[in-house]
């Protein structure tokens, strides 16, 4: 069955942006070329120093540029922008990083799927820019181990259709229709400035009884090398080893993850994620460490 996108459907892009401008260039590109034309986009700079608003104002001057002082991070960059799309007047908002691709009829299929789910935040199949292969295509957590079943990764996109009920997702593609904001607010930049915020929210999305689906119909193409955690992380030093577990830019940041448990874990399943989490944080790193030293 054909579905037809209603036209008064707004919506926002939101791109939060720190330096690397070829990526949001080539993000910004790929948005110019989308098959449905009828969005805006708003990028959030935070204190980029390469020329990204020169850039900007020089080769896309329809994009709306709000900056900040290079202290918001990605949590509050995203709530600047929420709040400027609600003053504009938007239906929808999309959350989207700069080291990503959307594919031409990535916002099409986006609003087609929330035609048919109105109740649905929903997040996008990731597929790694090199090998072609999908680098994500959702995941459903444990809460006894402090893991999660992470579904379809490898596979060729070609064979994933429909969507697939998540327990949570990443921001990286995130179609979020405004009315959520109403029942759940905004994401929360307090506790999560860098990194677990889309995981937080979309946690709570669903606590508040919408549904969290990833659609496999709409693909975006990532470049996973560019991950801020995943460089850091591959980084081996004390130094780095301390930022990976207090630092703002830490992904296996102690506080945050104790923010995460505390908010979201069902209580029956506390104690063990908190030691399964805290464990895989403080020995994980190490554990990589040592290996890389005896290679």
């Amino acid at each position: 069955m054909e579905i037809t996108i209603r036209k008064k459907n707004r919506l926002t892009v939101i791109l939060p942006v720190y330096n690397r401008i070829q990526y949001t260039r080539k993000c910004l590109e790929a948005l110019e070329n989308q098959s449905y034309k009828d969005f805006r986009v708003i990028v959030v700079d935070d204190g980029s120093t390469d020329g990204t608003e020169q850039m900007i104002r020089e080769f896309f001057p329809d994009v709306i540029l709000l900056k900040g002082d290079g202290n918001l991070w990605w949590t509050a960059s995203v709530n600047l922008g929420i709040k400027e799309a609600f003053v504009r007047g938007s239906d929808y908002v999309m959350t989207l990083n700069n080291d990503t691709k959307p594919a031409e009829d990535f916002i099409e299929q986006m609003l087609k799927c929330s035609t048919r789910n109105p109740r649905a935040v929903l997040g996008a199949l990731e597929v790694n820019s090199k090998t072609e292969r999908v680098s994500y295509a959702g995941e459903k957590i444990n809460w006894l181990t402090a893991n999660s079943e992470l579904f379809n990764v490898g596979k060729k996109p070609y064979n994933l259709t429909g969507i697939k009920a998540v327990s949570h997702l990443p921001g990286r593609g995130l179609l979020i229709p405004t009315s959520v904001f109403e029942e759940v607010g905004l994401f929360d930049e307090n506790n999560f400035p860098q990194y677990a915020a889309d995981s937080d929210f979309t946690h709570r999305v669903k606590q508040a009884g919408f549904n969290v689906y990833c659609n496999y119909d709409a693909v975006l193409y990532t470049y996973p090398s560019e991950s801020g955690s995943l460089k850091l992380r591959n980084s081996k030093s004390l130094k780095k080893y301390y930022e990976h577990l207090f630092s703002i830019k830490g992904g296996g940041n102690l506080k945050v993850f104790w923010h995460y448990a505390i908010n979201n874990c069902p209580y029956k399943y506390l104690v063990p994620f908190l030691i399964s989490g805290f464990s895989r944080r403080v020995f994980g790193y190490l554990i990589e460490w040592i290996g890389f030293k005896n290679e």
